[in-house]
């Protein structure tokens, strides 16, 4: 793989551009050259890395629970809004110069799923050790497939290979990551079926998201003002309480649990004695709901991260397609 086409691809998403759907996936060069060898000419095919395959190499590396060291900044949801994702970057500081986690729900609901994803895909593949990419529950087959994704890549390529290929990065997507040993990072919550971290490093992620068990519970779930543990309305994973966040803290030996998933309107919230907090990164959400998003960077030795607050960039300064996004909100 040549570092240019990292490069092209870093400037195209750059520039708001979905790459063609031959740059995704590995795919022959045009040209074949001739090797002689003991008088005998062999004609080989060369082929060239794509931008899918490279980072689904570099996910097949990373742990289900990926250790991470500050100082790092800590990302939730992003839902396609391309725009709003430059903004993020713009608060938050440039890869490679600030190193990020991302915690799922990259596409979806959003104008730019496509170039939203293939931005940090991009990124991934010139700094895999500057950007941690989570699994959320919108990174999947099913979803995608009611609620915006399937039907963008579609409109785009005029064929669903593109959206075949994000899908296999999916299921690579890391399950969660784990800061300084301190802080572990998801994307909806706690399950019921783990108890130790190491639960979730035994985990097979590499599949469709299952539609219940501990897989499911990790990228579905929510914190709530309940007693333990109670059956989510959204039809997958658990609303869990402050007692069992406690004890999977106090088991653990950790300090916080940042999770995304559910819309804050100041962008962040703290619950159950500042043990968990949410953090949306996707401002006026939908185009439509007025929330400020946010951003968390932890420095080593500090009490708590640091809140950095963005607003949406301004319709002025954005492109909106002509076509309509599905109409879903949840």
């Amino acid at each position: 793989m040549a570092t240019f086409d990292v490069d092209r691809w870093i400037e195209m998403s750059k520039d708001c551009k979905y790459l063609p759907e031959n740059d995704l996936k590995v795919w022959p060069r045009d040209s074949i050259f001739c090797e002689v060898f003991d008088g005998l000419f062999f004609f080989k095919l060369l082929l060239t890395q794509k931008l899918c395959e490279i980072v689904s190499e570099l996910l097949l590396e990373e742990s289900n629970v990926q250790p991470v060291s500050t100082p790092v900044t800590v990302c939730g949801d992003i839902h396609g809004q391309y725009y709003d994702l430059e903004k993020l970057f713009c608060t938050g500081g440039q890869v490679p110069d600030t190193n990020y986690v991302f915690m799922g729900d990259f596409v979806d609901r959003g104008y730019y799923s496509l170039e939203t994803f293939t931005r940090l895909l991009a990124l991934k593949a010139k700094w895999p050790d500057k950007i941690t990419l989570l699994r959320g529950n919108h990174e999947s087959r099913q979803i995608t497939q009611v609620y915006g994704f399937y039907d963008e890549c579609q409109n785009k390529y005029g064929n669903a290979n593109a959206w075949r290929y994000c899908c296999q990065v999916f299921d690579l997507l890391t399950v969660a990551a784990l800061i300084d040993n301190e802080v572990m990072c998801v994307h909806g919550g706690l399950s019921p079926e783990i108890i130790m971290m190491d639960q979730v490093r035994m985990i097979n992620r590499n599949q469709e998201i299952p539609h219940k068990g501990a897989f499911c519970d990790l990228v579905w779930s929510d914190p709530e003002d309940v007693d333990s543990w109670k059956v989510s309305p959204r039809g997958a994973g658990w609303l869990f309480g402050q007692t069992v966040t406690h004890e999977f803290i106090r088991v653990n030996g950790l300090k916080l649990i940042c999770r995304a998933h559910q819309l804050v309107q100041e962008g962040f919230k703290y619950m159950f004695d500042d043990t968990v907090v949410t953090v949306w990164s996707a401002p006026n959400y939908c185009y439509r709901c007025g929330n400020v998003a946010a951003i968390l960077a932890f420095t080593a030795g500090a009490e708590r991260p640091e809140e950095k607050i963005f607003e949406a960039v301004p319709d002025s300064e954005r492109v909106f397609p002509c076509d309509r996004r599905t109409p879903y909100f949840l």
